[in-house]
């Protein structure tokens, strides 16, 4: 049995996510320069229904992001380090635009630091994952954060898991 852990930290079977796909057509928005890591993302996310769209920095996330013919993300993963704009920006982008603030962020880095973390609850980031990372986990943290947009009442807390 494949276990993983959820956003709150909390190990759960991948098994009791159903037998159908998980994604449903949410949408994720994936940040990173590296094109294998987009492609690790987005393989996985699509094979369990999810629509993904990458971005190769910040500056090309916000840019989708602000194309108002697409629909919003559900959940954007974003690397801290790339090039022309960074992670950090585009956090701040988002958090910046009523339109977008909403959106829950997993920043997804080999910048894994204590500063790094802390940084990222300053951002108000959602999800702090340290590369390298176990793409199932960050498959049921996505989920996660999917599910809990999803569900009436207050909107869940945003977390930096240490």
């Amino acid at each position: 049995m494949e276990r993983g852990r959820s956003a709150e930290g909390k190990s759960v079977r991948v098994d009791d996510l159903g037998d159908e796909s998980c994604g449903d057509g949410a949408r994720v928005l994936v940040c990173d320069d590296t094109e294998q890591i987009r492609r690790l993302i987005r393989l996985n996310l699509e094979l369990e229904g999810y629509e993904v769209a990458e971005a190769v920095d910040g500056q090309a996330g916000l840019e989708i992001l602000q194309d108002t013919t697409q629909p919003l993300p559900d959940v954007i993963t974003v690397d801290a380090v790339m090039p022309r704009r960074d992670g950090w920006w585009l956090v701040s982008a988002i958090r910046a635009d009523p339109r977008l603030a909403h959106i829950p962020i997993v920043m997804v880095t080999a910048s894994a630091q204590f500063q790094d973390r802390v940084q990222a609850e300053h951002a108000h980031v959602d999800v702090f994952v340290s590369k390298p990372f176990d793409p199932q986990d960050l498959l049921v943290t996505i989920e996660g954060l999917v599910d809990s947009r999803h569900q009436p009442g207050p909107a869940a807390g945003r977390q930096v898991p240490s």
